[in-house]
This record gives structure tokens, sequence and C-alpha cells, in this order.
């Protein structure tokens, strides 16, 4: 065990190559007169997710076992500590730290599989309650127009598109607020701070493909990928009535899916949309089982730079952020837990679950993939990482 993986050498990797350090040292504590050190707790979060130990409870007991050295922890603390912490820890500090990293992953050519580099964005449901428990709790109704619980919402942007789903940011939307509004801030805040040179295209789904959110994206000069459903009955009853009546422009094999392709870059935009054309493609698969899968994207990016196939891959690269990003937080990294139910202790704790996750894959993926061997699994690293620790606790491998 001394020559693999450990959370040690993880600490080590995250503190070194990807330059956390700074990000522990000014985290953005507003505690007044801290008695336990600000570096310890964060990372003791971050090493519960790498862990899949994603409560405040699981963390405690991390920190009281009998391995808070290998675990990277210079001290012990309570539940209640990380309560206190998260409540006034600024998120902003988090988010540049990601940011960051993902300079860094793409300066140490971890993204060089990928001919572009995409984000997407989609929002999602997240950390249901019986009563409202903060500011940012939208209550839900049953079919009596009665309330019987609350939940929380969020928008969240991923890398997609160059061989590994790296989410970096979300905000969060209250009740008086949307998912619409919500991503709107966020295309604003996440893709000036990566810079214009870091990614070439943005994707998102049928609900953001509206000519104001088109426009943002515009006004942030980030060309975009968006899917083209009803919502938008003029062009879809265009692209429906010209591509219907034509044999496809393109065949080509995906794995074991036959595709079909169509492309034009000359449809007429919609009345608020002040683009002069509107490009779309479409896709058909034709799976080995016989289902048929057809989808439809608009795009602003031309045709004589961006081939069809390549339009293809990006609008496909959405279900990144479906997979590897709201599943993977829900189903394993504990995403739909309230560790303390505070508005700044969720956001906080939402932003350092996706601080885990970036640092777990690009070390499992990038870091550990050097040579020959085949990459790791998640879960065969969460393995070796608790095997790392020498305790005998049992972990959730779902």
């Amino acid at each position: 065990m001394s020559s693999g993986p450990s959370l040690r050498r993880l600490k080590n990797y995250a503190l070194g190559p990807l330059g956390l350090q700074r990000y522990l040292r000014g985290c953005g504590d507003g505690r007044v007169k801290p008695r336990k050190p600000a570096r310890a707790l964060l990372w003791a979060v971050v090493a519960g997710q790498l862990l899949r130990e994603t409560s405040f409870h699981g963390v405690e007991a991390l920190v009281h076992s009998a391995a808070p050295r290998q675990l990277g922890v210079s001290t012990r603390f309570g539940d209640d500590t990380l309560a206190y912490f998260t409540e006034r820890l600024d998120p902003a500090p988090a988010r540049l730290a990601m940011v960051e990293v993902l300079h860094r992953a793409k300066r140490n050519k971890a993204f060089d599989s990928a001919a572009f580099i995409g984000l997407a964005i989609d929002g999602t449901t997240v950390g249901r309650c019986g009563e409202k428990g903060c500011e940012l709790c939208r209550s839900y109704r049953n079919a009596a127009g009665e309330i019987v619980g609350y939940r929380h919402h969020l928008a969240m942007i991923s890398v997609v598109g160059a061989g590994i789903s790296l989410p970096f940011d979300v905000e969060p939307y209250g009740p008086k607020d949307s998912e619409y509004a919500a991503a709107q801030r966020l295309l604003r805040r996440a893709v000036p701070a990566l810079g214009l040179r870091f990614s070439d295209y943005l994707v998102v789904d049928a609900g953001l493909a509206t000519a104001t959110f088109l426009h943002a994206a515009d006004e942030a000069r980030m060309p975009i990928v968006a899917r083209l459903k009803t919502n938008l009955p003029e062009l879809a009853a265009a692209v429906e009535k010209r591509f219907s009546a034509q044999p496809p422009h393109r065949v080509l094999s995906d794995c074991k899916d036959r595709v079909e392709l169509w492309d034009a870059d000359d449809f007429d935009p919609w009345e608020t949309l002040k683009w002069p054309t509107v490009r779309v493609v479409r896709y058909r698969l034709h799976k080995p089982d016989g289902t048929l899968v057809q989808g439809d994207w608009l795009t602003n990016l031309p045709s004589n730079k961006i081939p069809s196939l390549s339009l293809y891959r990006m609008a496909r690269s959405r279900w990144e952020i479906e997979n590897q990003g709201f599943n993977d937080c829900k189903s394993r990294q504990g995403f739909e837990h309230i560790c303390h139910h505070h508005s700044n202790s969720l956001l906080v704790c939402w932003l350092l679950t996706l601080l885990a996750l970036i640092v777990g894959r690009l070390f499992r993926i990038r870091y550990l993939h050097r040579g020959s061997h085949p990459i790791r699994t998640a879960v065969e690293l969460v393995r070796l990482l608790w095997l790392s620790l020498g305790t005998k606790t049992a972990f959730n491998s779902s």
C-alpha cells in the first residue's frame, strides 16, 4: 500500500500541482476569533467528500478516528464547528480556486485529447425537507395545491466534451427566482472568470433557448449550441418541413449506433433574436435494438469552421452535466443531503463538493493514469483511499 494512492498523496497533489495551497490559506473565513484553523476544517470537508462521507457527523467521526494524520487534519472538532464555519465562509474564494484549478489542468494538457472544450449549464433540484429552514427553500405542492414540503434548486456549469467532466460552479435560486434567471447569472459570472480562450462553446437545453439567454451568451462572446424543441414553434416547423423532405446529408457510425445528420445554416431567426441567420443540425441515432433517438439543435457556430460531425458531438456533450454532474453528485457525493440548513452553508457545501469532485477526477483520470495501465474506477479509488487510512470504516459504494 505504500506505493499506491492514498489520501495524503492526493492532498499533496491538490496543494502542489493543482495549486490549492493558496485557497486553504485564504479561504474567506468569516468567523470571529476562531479556535480551530480554517484550513483544517476546509480540508476535512473536502476529504470527507473524497471518501464519500458527506455529512458533518461523518466528518466528525473521521477526525476523531485513529487516522487523523493520514486524513491530513491537524486537529479534532465536532459537527457544530463545521456548521458555524460554513455559515460564515465566503463562497467567492472557492469559486476562484476551482477556476484556477481548471486553468492549471488545461496548461498541464488535461484536455489535449479533445478538439473542442465545451461548457454546459443546466438546473436541478436538491435538498428536500419537510419545513422551511432557509431563504433558499422553495415550496412544492400536491394535486390539491397544498404545500407538502420544501426543496432547493440550483443551476450548475461544467466543463464538457473534453474527455473529463468537471463541474465547477453553482448558482442557487430561491422562492421568487427561476432557473432561467439563475442560469444567466451563472453565465455572466463563470464564463468571464474562465476567460474567452478557455472554452469553445456553451451547450444548453431547450429551456434556455430564448433570445434573452442567447444574447447574454453573445455578450459573453461565447458561441452557443441549444436544443430546439416546440418552445420555438416557427423555427421548429421550418426545420421539420425542410429536413423531413430531404435524405440525410451525412451518415456515419458512432460506436454501435448508426447516425444520420442534417445541417443547414440559413434558417430565419424568430422576431426577438438578433442573429442574421440560425444554423440547425439534426441527428437521428439508430441504436442496435432498433430504438430511434432524434434531436434538433440550433447554433451560431459557422458551418465553414465547425463541420456537422463536430457540432453533433458538441450537442451530445450536454448529457455529461446530467450523468457526470448531477447524477454523480446526487448518487455518490451526497449532493441532496442537507448538512446544515443555512443558505450560505448549503452553497458552500455544494461548492466544496464540486471542488472535491474536480480534485478526485483529475487525480484519478489524469495524474494516476500515467503509463499503460487502465484508469481506475471511482469506486476503486475510494477503496484505496479508505485503506490508506488504516481503518475498517465502511463506505457507501452506490
